[in-house]
């Protein structure tokens, strides 16, 4: 089967596209670096030539609200047009667990726009949503830095690994489309506070993480139900410690 992974030279991309390589599988990795480019359509068409899936993990260059705005708007409007003119039949695309839910978020109101214009473009389609990932936890705990202290939501958090993450999507992209959402998340929900205490104690970082019920989580106010999956959700099997552990 032809599966085109557009981003695939990306943290997730790149691992998918292995993975599926190995399984037997014709697996494209489509991103600016390797000719295929959504947003300008640079060999869009050939790359979707004979593919039967397509697994959007594409990110966006810029977070400011609007560019993102416009990258996921643009691209997913390529992509969905380059796959109606192919044939495609599957349209796989990852989004994140909470994004209707904190609209105070660029990034994450970009990701729902994204999730309309696919749920109307009469593509077959499946929309997996992911929990944030263990690579971002130390991009979190700066984002909290306020001198030598760390200011975070005690609000529930339940990350997981990319590698869980692109088990998911594997799994995802060889099954018929689910014409719906489905949902990822770690195997443990901890307050968001007290998982960044861990990371630096483990880290050996001295700094101090205070508990804030009103510190932002990136322009977003989170309570416990802001970044956990609903019930029924996948849950990855790796956890944070022993992920860490082989850093």
């Amino acid at each position: 089967m032809k599966i085109v992974v557009i981003g695939g030279t990306g943290l997730i991309g790149s691992k998918l596209v292995s993975g599926l390589r190995e399984r037997g599988h014709q697996a494209l990795a489509a991103s600016p670096s390797t000719g295929v480019n959504s947003i300008t359509r640079e060999g869009l068409a050939d790359a979707m030539n004979g593919a039967d899936v397509v697994v959007d993990v594409a990110n966006a260059p810029s977070w400011e609200d609007q560019a993102v705005l416009d990258f996921f708007q643009t691209s997913t409007r390529n992509l969905l047009a380059a796959e109606k003119a192919a044939g495609v039949k599957h349209h796989v695309a990852l989004s994140i667990v909470g994004s209707e839910r904190l609209p105070e978020n660029g990034y994450f109101r970009a990701k729902v726009a994204q999730e309309a214009l696919i749920k109307e473009s009469g593509v077959p389609y499946t929309l997996l949503r992911a929990t944030q990932f263990f690579e971002f936890v130390a991009g979190i705990a700066q984002a909290g830095a306020v001198g030598e202290e760390i200011r975070l939501s005690p609000a529930l958090f339940q990350p997981m690994a990319s590698d869980d993450v692109v088990v998911a999507l594997t799994d995802v992209a060889l099954a018929p489309p689910a014409n719906g959402t489905l949902e990822v998340a770690g195997p443990e929900a901890t307050p968001l506070d007290e998982l960044v205490r861990r990371f630096l104690r483990l880290s050996g970082d001295p700094r101090k993480v205070v508990a804030d019920v009103h510190a932002l989580y990136f322009g977003a106010k989170l309570d416990d139900q802001a970044l956990t999956p609903g019930k029924g959700a996948r849950l990855g099997k790796t956890r944070f410690e022993d992920w860490l552990a082989r850093q």
